[in-house]
C-alpha cells in the first residue's frame, strides 16, 4: 500500500494470542501491539488525532510550535508529527525518562527539557509546570495538555477500540491496560462497555502511584509520587483525562513484577515490549489465574522494548536496582 505520509501508518495494529506463558488454558490473551505504530508506541494515536483537531479549530497555525509535557512517548509522536508537518517541538520530561526515549527527540529534532522526577505537582520544576510556562511565553505555540484534554481518551475510542472490537468479533471478556493519563483504558473502556456492559474493564498500577488509592477510597495519598523506575504509567496527579467510572478495578504492581515479565515476553513470545507492556501482561496473567470459565482477555502493549535497552534489558541496570 503507497503511503503519502508516514502519518499514515498510525493505527490499524495486529492483535496477538500469547502461544506460551498463559498457564490457564480456559484463557486466552490478546495483546494489541501498539509498538508497531511508526515513533513506537500507542501515543501516535492521540498526537495525530488532537493535532488535527488543533489545526482544524486555528489552535495550531503553520510554522508554529508545538509544547507538552511527556514520560516520551508522547513526545516521540509529538517530534515525529512535527518533523512531518514543518512545527516546532519543545518537549518537558522528568529524568527517569531513558537515554533511548530523549536520543529519539533530538533525532527527530525536538528540543528537549530534562526536569527532576522527584519535583512536586505544585513545584516550578515539576515537568507539567515547566510546559505550561513555556507554552505560556511562547508567541504562536500549541500545547496538547494530554493530562487533561477530552481528546486523548476520544481518539483511543475511535480508533483504538473500534480496532478491538473488530479484531475480536466482540469476544472480550476482561479489557486491560494501565494509564497515565488514562486515555487508553479510559477511550477503549467506554467504548466497549457501550456494546457490552459485562465486559470488566481493569487498570494495572504502579506501587507510589496516587491512582490505586483514589480508585479505593477517593482520596490522593499524601506519599503519591512517580518515584517509581517503570515510565509512562501511575501518576502523582489526576488527570482529568482519567474517566474513574469506566474502571472496574485497580491492580498495584511493583517494577520488579513489570520489567521481569517484559523480559519473558521478549523471551519467550518475541515480543520486545517495554514495561507498561510488562505491567499489563502481568495483570492479565494475575487476572487468568483465578479463572475457571472460558475467558477473553485483551491488553495494551503501548511500546517497544528497544526504547529500554540501557535499562530493563540491561542486566547490570536490573542488578543495580535489585531487580533480578
Amino acid at each position: 500500500m503507497k503511503m503519502h505520509s508516514i502519518l499514515q501508518a498510525i493505527g490499524n495494529t495486529p492483535l496477538v494470542k500469547l502461544e506460551k506463558i498463559v498457564p490457564n488454558k480456559q484463557v486466552t490473551i490478546l495483546v494489541k501491539c501498539e509498538f508497531a505504530n511508526p515513533s513506537g508506541s500507542v501515543k501516535d494515536r492521540i498526537v495525530d488525532y488532537i493535532i488535527a483537531d488543533a489545526e482544524q479549530n486555528g489552535y495550531l497555525k503553520p510554522g508554529g510550535t508545538i509544547v507538552e509535557n511527556t514520560s516520551g512517548n508522547t513526545g516521540a509522536a509529538i517530534a515525529m508529527l512535527a518533523a512531518v508537518k514543518g512545527y516546532r517541538a519543545i518537549l518537558t520530561m522528568p529524568d527517569k525518562v531513558s537515554l533511548e526515549k530523549q536520543n529519539t527527540l533530538r533525532a527527530y529534532g525536538a528540543e528537549i527539557i530534562v526536569t527532576p522526577t522527584a519535583a512536586a505537582p505544585d513545584s516550578p520544576e515539576h515537568y507539567v509546570n515547566v510546559a505550561k510556562r513555556i507554552a505560556a511565553e511562547t508567541p504562536n505555540s500549541f500545547r496538547l495538555d494530554q493530562y487533561d484534554n477530552p481528546k486523548n481518551p476520544e481518539a483511543h475510542y475511535f480508533s483504538t477500540a473500534p480496532e478491538i472490537w473488530q479484531q475480536t468479533q466482540g469476544d472480550i471478556d476482561i479489557f486491560i491496560a494501565s494509564g497515565s493519563t488514562g486515555g487508553t483504558v479510559s477511550g477503549v473502556g467506554r467504548f466497549l462497555k457501550e456494546k457490552n456492559r459485562s465486559i470488566k474493564v481493569i487498570m494495572p498500577d504502579p506501587i507510589g502511584s496516587i491512582y490505586y488509592e483514589y480508585f479505593k477510597n477517593g482520596k490522593i495519598s499524601e506519599g503519591g509520587n512517580c518515584n517509581y523506575l517503570v515510565e509512562g504509567v501511575g501518576e502523582d496527579h489526576i488527570a482529568k483525562a482519567l474517566d474513574f467510572s469506566v474502571l472496574d478495578e485497580v491492580i498495584p504492581f511493583t517494577d520488579k513484577e513489570a520489567f521481569l515479565m517484559a523480559r519473558r515476553l521478549a523471551k519467550e513470545e518475541a515480543l520486545l515490549v517495554g514495561g507498561s507492556s510488562g505491567a499489563n501482561v502481568w495483570a492479565a496473567l494475575k487476572m487468568a489465574a483465578g479463572l475457571t470459565e472460558p475467558t477473553t482477555i485483551v491488553t495494551i502493549l503501548p511500546d517497544s522494548g528497544i526504547k529500554y535497552l540501557s535499562k530493563i534489558y540491561n542486566d547490570e541496570w536490573m542488578q543495580a536496582q535489585q531487580l533480578l
